[in-house]
């Protein structure tokens, strides 16, 4: 197996994750042994100069020299045709990395630009300072301790709130149907999203949804079983529908906790190189279980049914999965950007590289039209979920 710190998030969902390998580009171009390459070709590197003279002669702004060298580390990934594989400015790799991890400094809200100005809140997580603090989903926000913000880029608002070296911060708010503007003290403190739900049903089923796997969500996901066993679940649903992904250490720890002693997952690279993630079997779930998953479950996702379903501890209820069975890995540079590559395929326990392909359900089943476009969904009416609670029948 590799070190922990190789695999932390080396599986990743359809917009991706990362691992970190620490260490400078530097570093990385004495490693590269030499031979033919874009960049070590005079007639590409003279096309280079021929496009930044007729920036010089021809483009009506001004160039900034920054944003057209970190153009052209992007312009190399991207032209690997890959669409996993990308360049991350040190800016976007922070933003990325604090997704994949699921703990950041904060206030525990989505913000997103407003077109009048300033930002809107499009999200107050649960449990979150923003929501104790009274903050609610479509506030306005157009100053922060005083000072405005209306003018701003998102990202610099963000890192005005996250950044501020206090221990709250007050936030001008605007608020529909209501006159005036009110002033609202928010603290900021570490913020843990939310990445488990979970619900008793009727008949002792237990019901937990994971929307993504962060560094958070084994705690989380644990909490949530504790939580069903003791109000008497006997069977167990957990839906991954819209899972995108995300940490491999994630998923394999909660696997951990269902599977028998046995492989998880395993990879290969382009060597033949083999890695494998294995489960002890001191904590095989002992209860009916069943999964579901639709078109949008990836990645992580996609272990974690693979897994229930070769080795036939539970039932796989839907559609067939996205298909994604490759990994990524994440190099960050000394400078704080960092490069994701795909680096090997995955395959399940029992050897299946579903990549492009998905996972088959056991039963499958579509969510009804009438449904696709609706934002809150009763699980009453929800034909996929009713269709898993069959099973148990």
């Amino acid at each position: 197996m590799r070190d922990s710190e190789y695999w932390r998030g080396v599986v990743t969902g359809v917009l991706g994750a990362a691992v970190i390998v620490a260490g400078g580009y530097l570093g990385y171009v004495r490693a590269i042994p030499e031979k033919e390459g874009v960049l070590s070709s005079p007639a590409y590197t003279q096309k280079i100069e021929y496009l930044e003279s007729l920036i010089d002669e021809y483009y009506l702004d001004e160039k900034d020299e920054d944003q057209l060298a970190e153009g052209l580390y992007a312009g190399l990934i991207y032209g690997l045709g890959d669409v996993y594989s990308r360049y991350y400015t040190a800016e976007e790799y922070e933003k990325e990395n604090e997704s994949t991890e699921g703990a950041y400094v904060g206030i525990g809200i989505l913000m997103q630009e407003n077109p009048g100005g300033g930002v809107s809140v499009a999200k107050c997580y649960e449990g979150s300072p923003g929501e104790a603090a009274g903050l609610q989903e479509g506030d306005v926000i157009s100053a922060v301790d005083g000072t405005d913000i209306t003018e701003m880029e998102l990202n610099d608002v963000a890192n005005m709130v996250k950044n501020c070296g206090k221990d709250s911060v007050v936030l001008t708010i605007h608020r529909e149907d209501v006159e005036e503007a009110m002033d609202i003290t928010v603290e900021v403190t570490d913020v843990e999203l939310p990445s488990v739900f979970h619900e008793m049903l009727d008949d002792h089923v237990g019901y937990i949804r994971i929307s993504e796997f962060t560094g958070v969500t084994y705690d989380q996901y644990m909490a949530a079983f504790v939580d069903l066993i003791d109000k008497g679940m006997e069977k167990m649903v957990v839906d991954l529908r819209n899972n995108p992904g995300g940490l491999l250490d994630s998923v394999c720890e909660v696997l951990n906790e269902i599977l028998p002693e046995g492989l998880i997952v395993y990879t290969e690279d382009k060597y033949g190189n083999r890695e494998e993630e294995r489960s002890s079997g001191e904590r095989t779930l002992d209860i009916p279980l069943v999964v579901l998953v639709n078109e949008s479950s990836a990645s992580a996702s996609e272990i974690f049914a693979g897994a229930v379903q070769d080795y036939g501890i539970g039932a796989i209820v839907g559609t067939t999965t996205y298909g994604k069975g490759v990994v990524q890995t994440i190099r960050k540079l000394s400078d704080g950007s960092a490069v994701k590559l795909t680096t090997s395929n995955y395959y399940t326990p029992n050897g299946n590289n579903i990549n492009k392909v998905g996972i088959t359900p056991d039963v499958e089943v579509k969510l009804d039209t009438d449904l696709l476009n609706k934002d809150d969904i009763s699980h009453e009416e929800d034909n996929q979920l009713q269709e898993a609670l069959k099973v148990f029948e």
